[in-house]
């Protein structure tokens, strides 16, 4: 049993952090998997369904903007995704991490850089959270009118920046974060 462990949302200044593990099936092949980032919303959410469909198990976990702010957006990430891990609900052989730190868990974990282009269960993983967190997103969109949650994820774009000066800082923005932090300190 291998699972594939990714996260999303580490660079935005605005909510959680999210991480899927996920250990997919031998007997069920799932075509298109690929890193999140280079397939399109509708193919992303088409693959979502598919994985939790087919796969022998999946978890999605996140980890609050208090948390992040409090322990740091690496640790908060880590945290993430070992909750992930934790959740699938079975023994794991192996856990492959996407990127360069590897997660404290009870069986070997190897951590690899572009996992999510070279392992199916890492890819697999990577668009679960994804689709997760931007769906997390959208729904604060709604309740934050005005701040393009929708649109920019929580990215520091020009958009946000400007609507963040306009209308302030709400609690599902990263206060240890650069933008939002000089805000915060004035």
């Amino acid at each position: 049993m291998i699972a594939g462990v990714d996260e999303a949302g580490r660079g935005p200044i605005a909510g959680d952090v999210f991480a899927a593990a996920v250990i997919l099936s031998q007997d069920q092949l799932i075509h298109g998997l690929d890193d999140s980032k280079k397939l399109s919303h509708k193919r992303r959410s088409e693959l979502e369904l598919e994985i939790k469909q087919r796969a022998v198990a999946w978890n999605v976990e996140q980890v609050p903007v208090q948390v992040i702010d409090e322990i740091n957006i690496l640790q908060a990430s880590l945290l993430a995704m070992k909750n992930a891990v934790n959740g699938l609900g079975r023994e794991i052989d192996l856990v492959r991490v996407d990127g360069c730190h590897a997660i404290e868990v009870d069986c070997p974990c190897e951590a690899i850089v572009r996992g999510d282009q070279l392992h199916e269960e890492i890819a697999a993983a990577s668009i679960l959270a994804k689709v997760a967190r931007d769906r997390y997103m959208l729904e604060l969109a709604e309740r934050f009118p005005g701040y393009g949650f929708d649109r920019h994820k929580g990215y520091p774009t020009v958009h946000h920046i400007q609507a963040l000066h306009a209308l302030g800082i709400t609690d599902f923005h990263r206060r240890s974060f650069g933008p939002v932090k000089s805000m915060v300190c004035q």
